[in-house]
């Protein structure tokens, strides 16, 4: 054979062998990478980094704020209880007079426990252990369905979610700063995401296990740390269990099964631990939220009315577009990891987004029913409680975009313009975004001032012998302070005497002590 001719695959042997005396040809030389991929190259490593910074930046700021946060309303109540009896004392309390919530009292307890402290930096831990949650959430997913992103995407799509999910919110102080509902209505569905990350290491029966055991134990604590929470999480497993068979793929259906039946099982154990106990008997006796009054034609239709309400100021929230926007770019960035196998199978977008929407939509009726005794006709405007499910509707929306990002990819059209177009959302989001926790954190550092002043003041005449002394309401964002509605609800201020060892307070019309 002359020198330099190309080598020739032989008949039966393997390909990319040469003939016996062959000269190999030379290995092709790569042409010039062009200017646009090198772009989408760049784009791909750096970018999403540096957008994360974004909705960070707004969670930074949130948390950094709540310095300024002071007890107010139930608050007044738990700390000296807790201060007097402990965290067990207040989860028995809990337990056996106010509402039965033994996850809820150890919640309250812990955050009460180092008194005002507590309150001051409640927002910050948990804005990092919900984004946490929510981050090795996006990456078990991405390993179970056998895709991989470039660096910074699963942090960017955790820290969007968890922005457009605690911010569009009509009523920010009582979503993210205010401790006893936070745990109740915020923190609460953050958690049942939380097992769903040891799925990622159930690859051996031993991990099979311990994943049963943590979706058993999460579903069990938040059946008694929240009954709206739960009803969404019973609603979620429940709709797994009826489509496993079109979700997943054969090997792991009945894994898959198990799993959502398991969590299910979970659920309903804690909710019975919670509904049998003496506080919460009390508690629906005290509110009229008996089965037969709940489930009454009359309370039914109007919390229909509340939910639709819900729905129309939900829907035309435009902020919440950062969510489909975030999951634009997953969708648009993300590669199949090739040696690791999906879990999903095959399945047709249009069917898994109304499957979601319908398990959100009765999700959502079935919270505003479990709320209206409590709220009445104001249920619509308690959007604290919207939160137990808003976060499925943020998944969702996050969800969308992710199938819109990969039909584009698939369908071979230039994604330069639609990665533009999802950064450029998302930026406008977070800062969006941004304003309203600024202007709040100013209200919350005005609050604080005069509540420490105040604070100073009962607790230096308390201990000069003191038993009587005034005290001047300093109400934030419709929370519930002593003396409210110009003095005409003395609520909490019997707590507030007991905080600072008096006997009574009374009420302070005309400003500070």
């Amino acid at each position: 054979m002359a020198t330099g001719t190309s080598s020739v695959t032989l008949p039966g042997k393997p390909a990319g062998r040469s003939a016996p005396g062959a000269v190999p040809a030379p290995a092709p030389v790569p042409g010039p990478e062009t200017g646009k991929a090198r772009s989408a190259r760049g784009w791909a490593a750096y970018g999403p980094p540096a957008l994360a910074a974004l909705p960070l930046g707004v969670l930074a700021l949130a948390a950094w704020l709540g310095r300024h946060v002071r007890p107010s309303a139930d608050d007044w109540c738990f700390l000296p209880e807790v201060r007097d009896h402990g965290i067990t004392g207040l989860i028995g309390k809990f337990y056996g007079t106010d509402n039965g919530r033994l996850g809820n009292g150890l919640l309250v307890g812990l955050y009460a426990k180092p008194g005002v402290a507590g309150h001051r930096w409640f927002a910050a831990v948990s804005a990092v252990v919900m984004l946490a949650i929510l981050w090795g959430a996006v990456r078990t997913l991405l390993r179970l369905t056998g895709r991989t992103a470039p660096r910074g995407v699963p942090l960017l799509v955790a820290a969007m979610t968890a922005v457009v999910f605690l911010f569009p919110t009509l009523n920010i102080y009582k979503t993210f700063y205010w401790p006893a509902s936070s745990v109740s209505h915020t923190v609460a569905p953050v958690l049942a995401c939380a097992a769903v990350i040891p799925l990622a290491w159930a690859r051996s029966r031993r991990g099979r296990r311990a994943a049963l055991a943590v979706v058993f134990a999460v579903g069990a604590f938040l059946g008694t740390l929240s009954e709206e929470t739960s009803a969404v999480a019973a609603v979620a497993l429940a709709a797994g269990v009826l489509a496993h068979r079109g979700l997943f793929v054969p090997r792991v259906r009945p894994y898959a099964r198990a799993w959502c039946l398991t969590g299910l099982a979970g659920v309903v154990t804690g909710l019975l631990v919670l509904v049998t106990s003496p506080g919460s008997r009390q508690r629906r006796e005290r509110y009229g939220a008996r089965t037969g009054d709940l489930f009454a034609p009359d309370s039914l239709a109007e919390s229909l009315g509340g939910f639709l309400d819900i729905l129309g100021t939900v829907l035309t929230t435009w902020q919440y577009v950062g969510a489909v926007a975030a999951g634009l770019l997953l969708g648009l960035l993300v590669r199949d990891r090739g040696a690791r196998p999906s879990v999903l199978g095959p399945c047709r977008p249009a069917h898994l987004l109304a499957g979601g929407a319908l398990a959100l939509v009765v999700s959502g009726y079935l919270c505003t029913v479990l709320t209206y005794p409590l709220f009445g006709d104001g249920v619509a405007r308690a959007a604290r409680t919207w939160n137990d499910y808003l976060l499925l509707y943020v998944v969702l929306l996050t969800g969308a975009g992710a199938l819109l990002g990969r039909a584009l990819r698939r369908a071979g059209w230039r994604t330069g313009a639609a990665t533009a177009v999802g950064a450029a959302v998302c930026a406008a989001c977070c800062v969006g975004l941004a304003v309203p926790v600024g202007d709040l954190g100013q209200e919350m550092r005005v609050r604080a001032e005069r509540w420490d002043h105040q604070d100073r003041w009962l607790r230096e005449r308390a201990a000069r012998g003191a038993r009587v002394l005034p005290y001047h309401p300093l109400p934030i964002s419709g929370m519930g302070e002593p003396f409210g509605d110009h003095g005409h609800r003395p609520w909490p201020a019997r707590c507030v005497a007991a905080y600072h060892g008096l006997a009574r307070v009374t009420f302070a019309p005309e400003g500070e002590p």
